[in-house]
């Protein structure tokens, strides 16, 4: 029995969802900033109101707690059918393997739904639990971009890291 679903973020997800990123800051920072405030949220939503991004919240099934949120973005279809991913945790809900559970049910989402090839995961160093997620995922690492993303006001390194419908596949039989 699946512990975790994922639903579509909307407007009446506003206020659980600033006070679950707000209480997990700590855990966050300096690794991504989702949004805090209600202006910040409603532009998250504005974003995702297009056909290249597309957002999920993963849900404790038993009581319904936001245990972290998912973004499939900037899908190129035609010969490339790829996308990046972005994430972040609950800090209350930490080292649960929920995150786990809900990466796996956005790879259906990314690799059947969506049929995409081809998903990117670009993450700093020192970051060793978003490695492990992607890790325990099957993505594979594939470089390094130095200064590749603007966070917090100065360029970070990242690794490159990836995972293909293929290989997706053949671990789930």
């Amino acid at each position: 029995m699946p512990r975790v679903e994922l639903t579509t973020p909307g407007p009446d997800d506003e206020s659980d969802f600033i006070a679950a990123m707000a209480a997990s800051a700590d855990v966050h920072r300096p690794w991504l900033f989702p949004p805090t405030t209600p202006e910040a949220y409603r532009d998250y939503l504005e974003r995702l109101a297009g056909d290249r991004k597309y957002g999920f919240l993963a849900r404790r099934v038993e009581d319904g707690a936001l245990v972290g949120w998912f973004n499939v973005s900037d899908i190129v279809r035609g010969a490339l059918q790829g996308a990046n991913l972005s994430y972040g945790g609950v800090a209350a809900h930490r080292r649960q393997g929920y995150m786990s559970e809900a990466l796996g049910l956005v790879l259906h989402e990314a690799f059947v739904t969506l049929d995409l090839h081809r998903l990117e995961a670009n993450i700093q160093p020192g970051n060793v639990g978003s490695l492990a997620l992607v890790r325990r995922a099957g993505f594979q690492l594939e470089g390094f971009s130095p200064g590749y993303l603007k966070i917090d006001g100065a360029w970070r390194d990242h690794e490159r890291w990836a995972l293909r419908s293929e290989a997706w596949r053949s671990r789930r039989r």
